[in-house]
């Protein structure tokens, strides 16, 4: 959808009315949401600039001008293109990425990222020329008239407030080189070279012909998308599907095939707990999706899930494409109905009610991914819901699907392949958590776990099974993650002093969990989620504790940069006993999916003795027909009823 369209002259009519910015204003609130006054000057100010590159005599009068185009099923907008033909009659669009910065650093970790204040305070974005590229990748990607009637599309980046450096300037470092050679940078010295740069791709207007071929374009995927995704898929280990899963698999299809067929609302629930194949089938049935000709989204509200497999399923490429396949729960307040084919919601339980970093963009994730697709598939775990926000459930999805007037399906996955496949671990975990009460009071089944008595011995233990680079330390949130300290290196934040111990909590919060040079770094809640490795070595914090032959929670101890609690403490006013249950439920949960991330062992450090004793209790404990002691409590299994912990 294009906001704004019209030839170069009218254009320029149009700015100079001086009510060119009012006017997309007016236009984006009719279309779909409401402009920021922010927007609304960075209109002002680019536009003047695009402006005076458009009063110049190389850039044709009947060239066609669009400004804000959304490019279908995804989130972004382009700034500013431009159409007509080259010398040789080819079609062609140069798309402009305008940026208002005067200051940028070049950031040493990860591609094409660069730093600079945004909104309130320093940010890491992408580099403006891998965001032109990207959209210009996005088009040739998903927009059907791109591919077929084979326009030219040529990206730049123009920050006509920022001077380069002649010698050191962070923007045109080195590393940047490659994105650079693939669309140009222009500063506010470098007018005649963008004008040289449109002119080299149209030299002759079109009257907006092109721009509305790519407006009207079929939106699918592209034959090269398809076949990208399949090679990377083929032989990847990681992706192979076995038992149920193969089964869910195949109904997800079906489900899609059928709505293809009568165009009627779908919508499948699909239960499994941790380790059953949730994000396994999530890609499988992306990249067949894909291939079948459907506009297919993978989403979780957790980016560490996203760039993780991302990362896996591309390997060393830099394909922008496929990221944009990877969707933030939290982007489709503002989607049209029926805009995607298939969303495919892994982690569902974690999905909340209102998006955007205030918690001020739209009403309901659920309902927003259910009205913007024409059929979706939610991948659920109750049990791993662990913050206060956490809407995803059955119960949820299924009132939100009723209201779309959507068939609903489910389904769930039995056989679960972490924790060496032993269902019994999990419930007896639940049972030893006092998550609930099972059966499972012994640990009778072939799962490696124990507890450790430092947590150097617990990181040692890690670093000497990463051989493969799937061992990694994780921790309860109960330290601070001070943003400012970020940037430092040596800064520690987990410190335990009565050991002497220090750590890092990770870095890269994308790809910690296989990054090379992670192992010294802790993963939390937030990056540990919905990812699994062999070797786990999990820090149970002081926000559970062992007391009175029950384990305790203490949502006060906490960090206060954790959100997962968030809004408990205005819910502790009203009703102070629900805020405390709910609570209570949060900090057992996250240790319950921390305690459920190794696959082949799990080793674990309390900083709270008490409980690192029980647990010690709980994992040797046997059970006997017969024992002399008949009253005594012993780690929270009496030996009355048959059991004991000696």
């Amino acid at each position: 959808m294009i906001i704004y369209h019209s030839d170069v002259k009218g254009f320029k009519a149009d700015q100079m009315s001086g009510m060119l910015a009012e006017r997309l204003d007016r236009q984006v609130r009719e279309s779909y949401r409401q402009s920021s006054q922010g927007e609304i000057q960075a209109w002002r100010n680019s536009l003047a600039y695009m402006y005076m590159i458009m009063n110049d005599n190389l850039i044709p009068e009947d060239a066609g001008v669009a400004i804000e185009y959304m490019i279908p099923s995804s989130s972004k907008r382009i700034d500013f293109l431009l159409s007509g033909y080259d010398h040789d009659d080819r079609a062609s669009v140069v798309i402009i990425e305008l940026k208002q910065w005067s200051k940028a650093n070049k950031v040493s970790e990860g591609n094409d990222i660069v730093e600079t204040f945004i909104g309130k305070g320093i940010r890491q974005v992408p580099h403006p020329s891998y965001q032109a590229w990207s959209y210009a990748k996005l088009l040739e990607d998903f927009n059907d008239a791109v591919q077929t009637s084979q326009i030219g599309l040529y990206p730049c980046a123009y920050l006509h407030n920022y001077l380069r450096k002649n010698n050191n300037d962070p923007l045109t470092d080195k590393r940047y080189q490659n994105i650079l050679d693939k669309a140009p940078m222009f500063d506010q010295t470098d007018a005649r070279k963008l004008i040289e740069f449109i002119n080299r791709y149209v030299r002759k207007g079109d009257y907006k012909k092109i721009l509305y071929t790519i407006d009207n374009g079929r939106i699918r995927p592209s034959k090269s998308l398809q076949d990208r995704l399949q090679s990377m898929l083929n032989g990847n280990q990681e992706f192979i599907m076995i038992d149920d899963q193969k089964i869910v698999y195949e109904r997800v299809l079906s489900m899609a095939e059928k709505t293809k067929i009568d165009n009627k609302k779908r919508v499948m629930i699909v239960e499994g707990g941790p380790g059953t194949g949730k994000s396994v089938i999530s890609i499988n049935l992306l990249c067949e999706l894909i291939a079948r000709d459907r506009v297919t989204h993978y989403i979780t509200k957790n980016a560490a899930p996203r760039n993780v497999y991302k990362a896996r399923l591309k390997g060393g490429f830099t394909l922008s494409s496929i990221d944009n396949l990877f969707k933030n729960s939290g982007t489709y307040y503002d989607a049209n109905e029926n805009e995607i084919d298939i969303a495919i919601v892994d982690e569902a339980h974690r999905l909340n009610e209102k998006s955007g970093l205030y918690g001020n963009r739209g009403e309901n994730q659920i309902k927003e991914i259910i009205t913007s697709s024409k059929c979706s598939v939610f991948f659920v775990d109750e049990d791993q819901r662990i913050t206060a926000s956490d809407i995803g459930t059955k119960e949820e999805i299924s009132q939100h699907a009723k209201a779309a007037g959507a068939i609903i399906l489910t389904d769930s996955l039995e056989s679960q392949f972490r924790c060496n496949g032993s269902d019994s671990f999990i419930a007896w975990l639940d049972d030893v958590l006092q998550v609930r009460e099972t059966a499972n009071k012994i640990l009778d089944f072939d799962y490696d776990i124990d507890v450790v008595d430092s947590p150097h011995e617990l990181l040692n233990w890690v670093k000497s099974k990463n051989q493969k680079n799937k061992a990694r330390v994780i921790a309860g949130y109960c330290w601070e993650w001070p943003k400012k300290e970020r940037s430092n290196p040596e800064y520690r934040d987990i410190v335990i002093a009565d050991h002497d111990f220090a750590m890092s909590w990770n870095f890269d919060q994308g790809v910690w969990a296989i990054d090379q040079n992670s192992v010294d770094q802790a993963g939390c809640i937030h990056t540990a989620q919905g990812l699994e490795f062999d070797y786990i070595g999990v820090i149970i914090g002081p926000d559970m504790f062992y007391e009175d032959g029950k384990v305790m929670t203490d949502p006060s101890r906490r960090a206060k940069s954790d959100q997962s609690l968030r809004g408990l403490k205005k819910k502790s006013k009203t009703n102070p006993e629900e805020a405390e249950r709910i609570a209570d439920i949060i900090i057992r949960n996250t240790y319950r999916t921390l305690m459920t991330r190794g696959m082949k062992a799990c080793r674990v450090f309390c900083v709270d003795e008490a409980l690192g004793e029980y647990l010690k209790q709980r994992i040797s404990a046997v059970q006997v027909d017969y024992c002399d002691i008949d009253t005594l409590d012993c780690g929270g299994l009496r030996v009355a009823d048959g059991y004991c912990p000696q």
